[in-house]
């Protein structure tokens, strides 16, 4: 297992005393920070680096950070925390729409931070970070990578996951030929809208179905187990 300093976050703040606390705070937790005051600050990072989680401020010089969110969803699923003073419920229902793991709003506690940090990192890394070739996972002619975010056929061609489709087959493809049950894949879902039920994890294995399997009308890939929940058939490697 790696130790804290093994995650790389990169905090997104224009405001310099700010962003140099918010660092702070994660760098004495043993993070690997690397603190930028902009898009163009953070695109160099992601360029340059491996990065496990963005801490991202809303009001931001040139491009906001909703714009940045929305231009991040449409190639990967990098965990976003947005940390901002914008405490409206629009603005956070909208960052949450977006894609947003969390959103935390100023001024917040460190231990309050923190403990976010942990649960964003647990819940998309499963605590820890295995090497490289142990966050992908192939199935039928698909390339599943956990740590991107990312399914790709077998032609190229990127198929964009919502995060509640990414965490639902990540955790099938976690657990191949087992039958888990509704409630422990909803579990896995975060940010729900409305009060947690069965139909909430059958729409999405509709989805999930409509993108991966050669005919959703039969699956072959997600089985469902009558009465009692899901089970991932396809051979996983």
């Amino acid at each position: 297992m790696l130790s804290m300093n093994d995650f790389h976050l990169v905090v997104v703040e224009d405001e310099p005393v700010a962003r140099e606390t918010l660092a702070g705070y994660l760098e004495r937790e043993g993070y690997r920070i690397s603190a930028v005051e902009d898009a163009h600050g953070l695109h160099g990072v992601l360029n340059r680096e491996r990065v496990d989680l963005v801490l991202l401020d809303i009001r931001l010089p040139g491009e906001d950070g909703l714009s940045i969110i929305r231009e991040l969803r449409s190639r990967s699923g990098l965990p976003v925390i947005f940390v901002t003073s914008r405490s409206d419920e629009i603005d956070r229902v909208l960052g949450l729409e977006l894609g947003a793991d969390d959103y935390i709003t100023k001024p917040f506690s460190p231990r309050e931070l923190l403990a976010r940090v942990r649960t964003v990192l647990r819940r998309t890394t499963d605590g820890f970070r295995p090497e490289r070739h142990n966050l992908t996972r192939r199935f039928a002619n698909w390339t599943f990578d956990l740590s991107q975010r990312t399914l790709t056929a077998a032609d190229g061609q990127e198929v964009r996951l919502t995060r509640g489709e990414f965490e639902l087959l990540s955790a099938l493809v976690r657990h191949p030929g087992q039958v888990l049950s509704r409630d422990a894949l909803l579990d896995q879902i975060s940010h729900r809208d409305g009060p947690p039920n069965d139909r909430t994890v059958d729409v999405l294995i509709a989805r999930l179905r409509r993108k991966i399997e050669t005919d959703p009308a039969d699956p072959h890939l997600i089985v469902t187990e009558h009465g009692v929940g899901y089970r991932f058939a396809g051979p996983v490697r």
